[in-house]
């Protein structure tokens, strides 16, 4: 009796998680479908954005004008005069630090 009670409770516990595992199974199934749906999805609109950003360059290329190259500068301009103010400010700061004057 021992016996069949223990396949009975096998045979509950199979009838049981066969169909949960089913299920588990075709949502696991899904769920990768999905992903890689989405992946395809994604490599197809990469490479209709690279023909599209080719064309785009071919096309600028064509009809844009060429950019003009930047004219020369007028004069160069010289180095600003040094601030006085912040001159004496690094040599006070010097001497409190007890650092020797720059030549």
């Amino acid at each position: 009796m021992r016996i069949l009670w223990t396949l009975l409770k096998v045979i509950i516990g199979l009838a049981v998680a066969i169909p949960v595992l089913f299920l588990g199974l075709a949502l696991t199934a899904g769920l990768v479908g999905t992903l890689i749906a989405l992946a395809v999805i994604a490599l197809k609109l990469a490479i209709v954005g690279g023909i599209a950003y080719g064309l785009f360059r071919f096309a600028r290329a064509v009809f844009a004008p060429s950019p003009k190259a930047a004219p020369p500068p007028l004069r160069e301009l010289s180095a600003p005069a040094p601030d006085p103010y912040y001159e004496a400010a690094v040599r006070e700061l010097d001497a409190e630090l007890g650092i020797r004057p720059r030549a």
